[in-house]
C-alpha cells in the first residue's frame, strides 16, 4: 500500500480472509499473472500441517480448489492491475510493475 501511495496510484485493498476470492476469481488472476501459478500459494505451517507437497499444487486446477478449501495458503501481497498481477515480494516488484 506504501508504494502505490507513494507513486500516486489509486488502489483497494481486501482481506482475503474476511472476502476470499472464489474459483473463479483465482482463475482471473492466475490468467495474468506473471510469475509461476504455483507461487500464489503459501508453503508455511499450515501447507505442511495440511501435509501437502508441491506434487498437490501443480496445476491451476489444483491451485484453484486448494486455495478455495484453504484461503490462508492465498500468497500476499498479490497485486492486480487490468492487465498483469504479480505475487508482490520482493517489494520493489511492486514499484517496478505500478512505475
Amino acid at each position: 500500500m506504501r508504494i502505490a501511495e507513494e507513486l500516486g496510484v489509486e488502489f483497494e485493498t481486501r482481506n482475503y480472509i474476511k472476502e476470499p476470492p472464489d474459483a473463479d476469481e483465482i482463475r482471473g488472476i492466475l490468467a495474468v499473472l506473471e510469475d509461476e501459478p504455483t507461487k500464489i500459494v503459501r508453503r508455511d505451517a499450515k501447507f505442511k500441517k495440511l501435509e501437502l507437497t508441491d506434487d498437490d499444487v501443480a496445476t491451476e486446477d489444483q491451485i484453484v480448489d486448494i486455495l478455495v478449501k484453504h484461503k490462508q495458503l492465498l500468497q500476499r501481497p498479490i497485486v492486480v492491475t487490468k492487465d498483469k498481477a504479480i505475487v508482490g515480494r520482493p517489494k520493489d516488484r511492486v514499484r517496478e510493475l505500478l512505475s
